[in-house]
């Protein structure tokens, strides 16, 4: 974990805006922060949705059977990285804060997060590559809590939920600019810490106005 910073578009996609990812395990507060944050600072940053809460939402199965999940991953993973693009393409003079990223699927993944990457024709270090910052909320199940979501298909066990956070955190905390936030008794105290942290970084990383 560093604060080191990032240069802005430094990351190989040309004028591409920057991109901050928020991920952790089921629980941790991620999609509360962006929401509450998209709020404060209105036109500097726009979100982009979880890709898997958008397809489940629309019917798309959530399998058990090791096969299905590997191509429900797959899916999920194209369709984030074309989110990314059509936000990108859409707010270019603005920050991108990602409902989680590209590289989560690995955790997912039945056979491991190499044979993920694998699968999709990337490496961790190519995804890790396309985002500016990563913010990693640390699920509430750590401190023994319950992790109640208005997610229905959030479906994880308490230990489940622990497993997978640790999962992601091994795959995300190789990026440079990794920021954990960790479980706190207070959910209030997590989202002030959270949010003091994003607007850091988006104070670091978004375009000025005389940019745009």
């Amino acid at each position: 974990m560093t604060s080191a910073a990032t240069t802005p578009n430094g990351n190989g996609r040309g004028a591409s805006p920057p991109r901050v990812v928020l991920t952790g395990g089921p629980g941790g507060g991620k999609t509360t922060a962006a929401d509450l944050f998209r709020r404060e600072i209105g036109e500097r940053v726009t979100i982009v949705p979880e890709a898997a809460t958008m397809l489940f939402t629309g019917g798309f199965p959530r399998p058990s059977e090791p096969a299905a999940i590997r191509s429900a991953q797959c899916a999920i993973y194209h369709v984030q990285r074309n989110l990314e693009d059509i936000q990108a393409a859409r707010f270019p003079d603005r920050l991108l804060l990602c409902d989680r990223g590209t590289v989560d699927g690995g955790a997912y993944w039945p056979d491991g997060s190499d044979e993920f990457f694998s699968s999709v024709g990337t490496s961790l270090d190519a995804e890790l590559d396309r985002y500016d910052a990563v913010i990693f909320f640390e699920t509430a199940a750590r401190g023994g809590h319950g992790f109640e979501s208005e997610n229905r298909f959030r479906t994880e066990s308490h230990q489940q939920a622990i497993e997978l956070d640790s999962r992601l955190r091994a795959l995300w905390q190789g990026h440079p600019r990794f920021t954990l936030i960790p479980h706190a008794e207070s959910f209030f105290r997590k989202m002030t810490m959270g949010l003091g942290i994003l607007e850091s970084v988006v104070a670091q990383l978004a375009p000025s106005s005389d940019e745009r």
